[in-house]
């Protein structure tokens, strides 16, 4: 056996600290962002937080009380904390634009390194030069490039906060679960005392429908009490409101609804107790012959069944809360206007901005190790600036260009949704697929229907015999309206809204059909038609 020596040369291409901040940046909402800034300016001290106008105008309003309370000839001296520029709207985005630094290069070659994952930690090779004798920071001209960031505040100044809307708190909602409403319940009651312990174990070993997982003798072994005194808990708590949790399966949930509401002796509690399976598979003329009663009768029994809920659990799901915070509102300043105004939500985040103190410090004489500390610091900063501004930009440019494609939507509802990918809206404001995709996860808005999740947005589409596209959620929204307004007693097949949907123009094979349908988790027209 022989022995070969080959070479082999390969690129790479490494994202730097930078870029890398840069794209993870675009995939932050709004509270993520919040945190990054907050967690900067501790770790950062070249970072300063630029006072509000707010505080600006209080401070000038003491000036000016003390002068007018002082004497002529006495002075008085006080620092005011400069603010950005005024802020400007709508024209005020191009100029922002404009002045961004040029890095579409390297976005450009870091998003293809993304998407193609080849990208690893490391320094890139630039020809030969020793890294390790070259600074970077002695290229930097400061009066050019930290001008912006220094004592103005930081550039985002200059786009137009929505200033009366509502804080993220008011997007918060957390109904009681299912656990907590039951013991409030138990604890109003006038259940015996030795039942509590009991009762909030039966409670603690429930699921999310309702149901009792646990056995008595498991749960008496758990609260050292006797399986008579577990049952008589449970019994207790399956009375409580929603009536029917504890029980052990839908036919038992079904029967203590009905003993709650004074109904035992009625047909339908015997139906539920000896024919349940046959209940459940409607075969009410074999029901009929079985029991001696016609199939109408059968028909208002189980009419009155279907009014019982066999999940009473479903209704306080305990869920845990999603938090959202519409990062852009999308509003029309005049309502005979077709356009549509865009604002960025104020999320409270400080408005940062380079000390000028610790600028100042390098022309000083400080050794060289604090010259080394500041001007990392001033690197971390400036790109750290960078990338929320333009974090904010790219938002704002695939928000405007989703606006255009979709005022329809804005304007009369969901009906009227145009298809739309993501590749569209990448070439619109030519950057690449994957940008686009980073900039529309879990990011909302607030629109005239709505606050609604930028990726809702984009749905897939088809061609109607007119040649018109058509969105894939209009077709469902379709299907859905045709099954919510069937004859419970006769429900709709596929393959009527196959050809229900062809008399508007919509072709669909009925296993499309039946695939639109189990996304929107509707079962099919034989569980329609059965009680649960």
């Amino acid at each position: 056996m022989s022995l070969k020596l080959t070479t082999s040369l390969s690129q790479r291409l490494v994202l730097t600290p930078q870029l890398r901040q840069r794209i993870e940046m675009l995939q932050m909402t709004s509270l993520e962002l919040t945190d990054l800034i907050q967690q900067q300016l501790l770790e950062n001290p070249v970072l300063e937080e630029v006072p509000t106008q707010e505080e600006v105008q209080e401070i000038a309003e003491k000036v000016l009380d003390h002068l007018a309370s002082s004497d002529a000839n006495e002075s008085f001296e006080v620092q005011i904390p400069e603010d950005g520029a005024p802020s400007t709207n709508g024209s005020g985005d191009a100029e922002v634009l404009a002045s961004l630094p040029a890095t579409a290069e390297v976005e450009a070659a870091g998003e293809a390194a993304i998407a193609t994952g080849e990208h690893e930690e490391g320094v890139v090779d630039d020809g030969g030069t020793d890294e390790s004798q070259r600074d970077a920071f002695e290229e930097i001209d400061f009066g050019r490039e930290f001008q912006d960031y220094l004592d103005p505040g930081y550039k985002t100044q200059e786009i137009e906060y929505k200033e009366d809307a509502p804080t993220f708190e008011q997007f918060l909602t957390r109904p009681p679960s299912l656990a907590e409403h039951l013991e409030w319940q138990l604890h109003m009651s006038s259940i015996d005392s030795e039942l509590v312990d009991p009762a909030v174990c039966v409670i603690g070993n429930l699921n999310a429908d309702g149901r009792l997982n646990a056995t008595n003798e498991e749960m008496a072994a758990m609260e050292k009490v006797s399986e008579e005194v577990v049952e008589r808990a449970r019994q207790a708590v399956m009375r409580l409101d929603p009536v029917g949790c504890g029980a052990r399966d839908v036919k038992e949930c079904l029967l203590v609804q009905l003993e709650v509401l004074g109904e035992s002796d009625r047909l339908a509690a015997r139906l539920i107790q000896d024919h349940f399976a046959d209940l459940q598979q409607h075969k009410l003329p074999h029901l009929s012959k079985q029991i001696g009663v016609d199939v109408e009768t059968l028909l208002e029994e189980l009419q009155f069944i279907r009014t019982l809920d066999p999940y009473p659990g479903r209704r306080y799901s305990s869920e845990e809360p999603i938090l959202i915070s519409p990062e852009i509102y999308i509003e029309k300043l005049d309502e005979n206007d077709d356009e549509y105004v865009i604002y960025f939500a104020d999320d409270g985040s400080p408005r940062l901005r380079v000390s000028q103190q610790y600028q100042q410090m390098l022309s000083q004489g400080v050794s060289n190790e604090t010259k080394s500390f500041i001007r990392e610091k001033m690197r971390s900063a400036v790109d750290l600036l960078r990338n929320i501004e333009h974090r904010r930009q790219t938002i704002y440019k695939v928000v405007e260009s989703i606006v255009q494609r979709q005022k329809d939507f804005l304007d009369h509802g969901v009906q009227y949704i145009k298809p739309m990918m993501l590749k569209d809206i990448a070439e619109d404001i030519g950057m690449h697929l994957s940008t686009v995709s980073r900039v529309v996860n879990r990011k909302y808005a607030h629109t005239p229907q709505g606050v609604i999740e930028l990726r809702r947005f984009f749905t897939e589409g088809m061609l109607n015999e007119e040649g018109e596209e058509i969105s894939t959620r209009i077709i469902k929204l379709k299907i859905k309206k045709l099954i919510e307004e069937e004859d419970s007693h006769n429900p709709i097949t596929d393959d009527q809204v196959v050809k229900i949907l062809a008399k508007d123009g919509i072709k669909l094979s009925r296993r499309t059909v039946a695939k639109y349908r189990d996304q929107m988790q509707i079962p099919g027209s034989r569980e329609r038609r059965a009680v649960v």
